[in-house]
């Protein structure tokens, strides 16, 4: 049930209910003083929460006895397992679902909106209706933040277009765009970026931050993208055996407490072993340690996986790649593919691509990334140029709509397992289908489970585990993290790490794209373009475009000018620069082992020979200098390349 705040807005409770409801309130005062980041003073003022609230299910209790206060200026993300009850956290917060034991809380005239798993959108309304009612488009239209969100969501749908007619992720865009375009109090988003491109999640996390004043408003979000909840959130809620435990920061600091949690209560060989932080020494390591921003402190964190490995020994990775596969894999020379004469969705690619490359692919939706997929695998021919496969690839597909799995719903886990070899390399040893069962949080009971009734996630945990059973040598992911919660993201994301072989990855997830791959691309207008510097360099390149379309003139104003000609590489000249870097490379391999050697020999001198000594270390020199040059010719090359 849903009672009113028992205090008034000054802080001190009513007379009437000093005495009863709010002399029992667990939760702070309606009005609290605290310093921002920036060292001034904010007000913070309590908007929602809960008292001692249960929820119960026939089979669990999905909440026990849980106290929780929302204040103005909280941008909370909430994580855990699927079905451990974050949802229905929501819903409850929202007044959307009765509780079976205490009360929720809400201060008086605060307002809440809720973009809910399922949307409520009715079939027969329109697009406009549906997103702004009955209000005058003079009215919305003058706001300049309600037209960004339609023009980031919506533009490629039709506003007089009806809901029943639109696809799945449509209607899920107009939902949120009917959710943001409202000035509510607190904001609840369930998987606010399901089905948004890589662009439009940025976008989104810059409108979140911006949205309100540091010290006004609130927002509850439910998500797995763990870049996203770094960005936007300042407090996380973990949701688990049927409490909530609250830690400050976002994402990075959640994990880093985490960490230090287990710590403390862990043996040093225990720590080395803990899934969470490996995690945590990729993002002290990679990217987000990077940032201009960085969300927690990375002395710190380092410090805390000084004794951790490297998550992946790339050289070794692709030593047992070449053996699998050979020099070979796929190359593509000047592909083209097109569509019942339509424009072409895949454009004069050249691409090679070699063992134990670990690429990752992105571009908005509907670029053509399934279709170049199908096209690197064999699965449909291109309508101009050549793709040539090495004879020994061996292709395994996990599809977003987990085609694999088709076969096999009329058999319980256990018998589908049994169906594919017991034993694959992982991490250079072998493991056993019982041993990823496990690491993919499969337990006893569950293999026991019929296919056909297995979650979202469980399915695509069982997806993955079958393909890599058949032992591939080149492995095509496409939105492998959909379904899966935070902690099954890094159980796949480690097992992927010692995966040997070469990775095809389409992801909208940016953290999971930045963690398990090497190399980015982006397919734009139907063309493959390399980005040395990961996302943030794509993110560009759209922004840029999209302001070159916005300042050019209309073709009525526009005087006729001659013909620019692109300064783009030829085909042929990126195709020689391709295979020259993957040449340089596999030299500075060689030169690289080389210098090792020089160094050990070295080491083995007599160390009161001088003579001796000088000739080991004009050895080691030349070994360095000619590496040297082999790094200098790869720099000038992959410059080139990436042009």
């Amino acid at each position: 049930m849903l009672n009113q705040c028992p205090r008034t807005l000054s802080g001190v409770c009513a007379p009437s209910a000093a005495s009863s409801a709010a002399a029992r309130c667990a939760l702070r005062p309606c009005y609290t003083r605290r310093h921002c980041n920036l060292g001034e003073r904010v007000i913070v003022a309590f908007l929602l929460g809960c008292e001692k609230v249960s929820v119960e299910v026939p089979s669990k209790t999905v909440l026990s006895d849980v106290s929780l206060g929302v204040d103005t200026g909280q941008r909370i993300g909430i994580v855990g397992r699927n079905g451990d009850g974050k949802s229905t956290l929501l819903n409850v917060l929202a007044g959307r679902r009765e509780v079976d034991s205490g009360r929720v809380i809400r201060t008086g005239g605060t307002t809440v909106g809720i973009l809910a798993q399922a949307d409520g959108l009715a079939d027969d309304a329109s697009v406009r209706e549906a997103v702004v009612g009955d209000v005058p488009e003079y009215v919305w239209a003058s706001d300049a933040k309600i037209r960004a969100i339609f023009e980031n969501l919506l533009e490629d749908i039709p506003w007089d277009a009806l809901v029943g007619t639109l696809s799945g992720g449509q209607r899920r865009r107009v939902d949120l765009a009917r959710v943001l375009a409202e000035d509510e109090d607190v904001l609840m988003l369930d998987e606010p970026t399901n089905h948004l491109d890589i662009r439009a999640i940025t976008w989104l996390a810059s409108h979140l931050r911006t949205r309100w004043r540091r010290d006004a408003g609130a927002l509850l979000v439910v998500t797995h993208d763990r870049w996203f909840l770094d960005e936007v959130c300042n407090t996380m809620w973990e949701v688990h055996d049927g409490r909530v435990l609250p830690f400050e920061g976002g994402f990075s600091a959640y994990i880093m407490q985490r960490v230090e949690r287990e710590r403390q209560a862990a043996l040093a060989e225990q720590k080395r072993q803990n899934a969470l932080r490996r995690e945590l020494a990729w993002l002290s390591r990679g990217a987000r340690a990077r940032a201009t921003k960085p969300k927690f402190h990375v002395a710190a964190a380092k410090a805390l996986i000084a004794d951790v490995p490297e998550l992946r020994d790339d050289i070794q990775l692709k030593r047992m790649a070449m053996a699998r596969i050979g020099k070979q894999v796929v190359d593509l020379d000047r592909v083209t593919v097109s569509f019942d004469g339509d424009s072409p969705v895949i454009d004069d690619v050249t691409w090679m691509i070699g063992p134990g490359d670990r690429i990752g692919l992105v571009g908005g939706n509907g670029a053509g990334k399934t279709t170049l997929l199908r096209v690197i695998e064999g699965a449909l021919a291109p309508t101009r140029g050549r793709v040539k496969i090495g004879q020994t690839v061996r292709f395994a597909v996990l599809s977003q709509h987990l085609d694999n799995l088709r076969a096999f719903e009329g058999d319980v886990v256990r018998q589908a397992v049994a169906r594919f070899p017991h034993r694959t390399m992982l991490d250079g040893k072998e493991a056993t289908s019982s041993q990823l069962l496990e690491r993919l949080g499969f337990d006893k009971a569950d293999l026991n489970e019929p296919v056909a009734d297995l979650s979202g996630g469980q399915k695509r945990r069982l997806a993955l585990m079958m393909i890599l059973l058949e032992e591939p040598n080149v492995l095509i992911l496409d939105e492998p993290g959909n379904d899966l919660d935070i902690d099954m993201l890094a159980a796949v994301e480690d097992m992927l790490d010692g995966w040997p072989g070469t990775l095809i990855l389409v992801t909208h997830d940016r953290f999971l794209m930045e963690r398990v791959t090497d190399h980015q691309f982006a397919l734009i207008d139907g063309r493959l373009r390399h980005l040395p510097r990961g996302v943030d360099e794509y993110l560009e390149l759209m922004d840029a475009a999209a302001q070159a379309a916005s300042d050019a003139p209309s073709s009525e104003d526009a005087p006729a000018e001659p013909e620019v000609v692109d300064p783009v590489l030829s085909n042929a000249e990126r195709h020689r620069l391709t295979k020259l870097v993957a040449s340089l490379e596999r030299k500075m391999e060689t030169a690289a082992s080389k210098v090792e050697a020089a160094r050990a020999a070295m080491a083995e001198v007599d160390q009161t020979d001088f003579a001796a000594l000088t000739e080991a270390q004009s050895a080691v020199d030349g070994a360095q200098e000619a590496l040297g040059q082999l790094e200098e010719q790869w720099l000038e090359a992959s410059e080139q390349l990436s042009m």
